[in-house]
């Protein structure tokens, strides 16, 4: 069986020979495995899609790699310094929330990535569901464990869109744009949504998870047919796949550059950056929270990432949650 662990430490290997042909020989006595071990993972390999080359009396060398979520690929040249550490691959869960979670309570290493290919309860705010098929898109959740107290815990919410905005633009050379609480959207169709959830006391964070779910590769007939949002993925609207392995390793970069922004310069200059992708400021929306509908002029955000509305009367109303359109 080609277990996950030994996967990763064959493609370590090829990764750390850059090209390079490695012995059989030498794969075995690193991993401490028989040399019919290596010859059947490296089989395993080449059916997941893996060009490896072969020859005699050199060894194997890695030649091909496949748009796969594995670890060790995700981890090659990540060069961040807290986000990845450790990278965690589900093939299918309920929810990669609730797997972080689990792994925040037992103790666990800030910057933990969960991913997994498919999740059969994937969920965005007030538990509506999401949608989150098979092998298209990228579905991740995050561990931190940041220093600040819990009301400023929301901050983190607009590092997340700001961090996915720039990937998508990094990738698909597409102009997002971020809506407000934790949406991402392509000319007004949302293409990923944020879910940040903590375990805290009144005193501090315990730890955050920062959930991520962006559509990638989806089809038309993927989508359910009673989404409340018009929806949409990247493959759709640039015509071509993107790769979920780039996707990945562009997002933990930009997440983990902006995260260290925030540690030691705080909200501002993260508020400033999701701006940028904001396109309703200065215009009116219609707010409905709370059993209420508020119309109002979007003059920004607060510094707990409150929703600022300027009234008819020219009273100032702070949202912090509800369901916001653009009028």
């Amino acid at each position: 069986m080609n277990t996950p662990g030994t996967r990763d430490a064959i493609l370590r290997v090829f990764r750390q020979r850059k090209g390079q042909f490695v012995s059989g020989e030498e794969i075995s006595q690193t991993l401490g495995i028989s040399r019919t071990a290596v010859w059947k993972h490296i089989g395993l390999l080449r059916e997941q899609g893996y060009g490896i080359e072969s020859a005699a009396s050199r060894g194997y060398r890695l030649t091909q790699t496949p748009d796969t979520l594995i670890p060790a690929e995700i981890q090659a040249n990540l060069e961040t310094s807290c986000i990845g550490r450790e990278v965690v691959l589900l093939e299918e869960t309920d929810s990669t929330n609730r797997v972080a979670h689990e792994y925040g309570k037992a103790g666990a290493e800030e910057g933990l990535v969960i991913i997994a290919d498919q999740q059969t309860a994937g969920k965005g705010r007030l538990g509506r569901p999401w949608a989150s098929p098979q092998g298209v898109n990228l579905y991740t959740s995050i561990l931190l464990r940041p220093s600040i107290l819990p009301r400023w815990a929301t901050q983190l919410t607009f590092l997340s869109s700001v961090a996915v905005a720039r990937a998508i633009e990094d990738l698909s050379g597409l102009h997002p744009q971020v809506k407000w609480p934790n949406d991402v959207l392509i000319d007004g169709k949302k293409v990923a949504g944020i879910l940040n959830e903590i375990d805290a006391e009144m005193e501090g964070i315990h730890y955050l998870v920062m959930g991520i779910g962006v559509n990638l590769n989806m089809t038309k007939a993927q989508f359910p047919d009673d989404l409340r949002y018009p929806a949409t993925s990247l493959a759709l609207e640039t015509g071509r796949d993107i790769s979920r392995l780039a996707f990945a390793r562009v997002l933990y970069r930009e997440l983990d550059a902006l995260y260290k922004t925030y540690l030691q310069e705080g909200f501002k200059p993260i508020a400033a950056a999701w701006s940028r992708f904001f396109a309703w400021q200065g215009k009116m929306v219609e707010v409905d929270f709370q059993d209420r509908r508020l119309q109002g002029t979007v003059t920004g955000i607060d510094t707990d990432g409150a929703l600022l509305l300027r009234l008819d009367s020219g009273a100032t109303e702070r949202v912090l949650a509800g369901d916001v359109r653009p009028l």
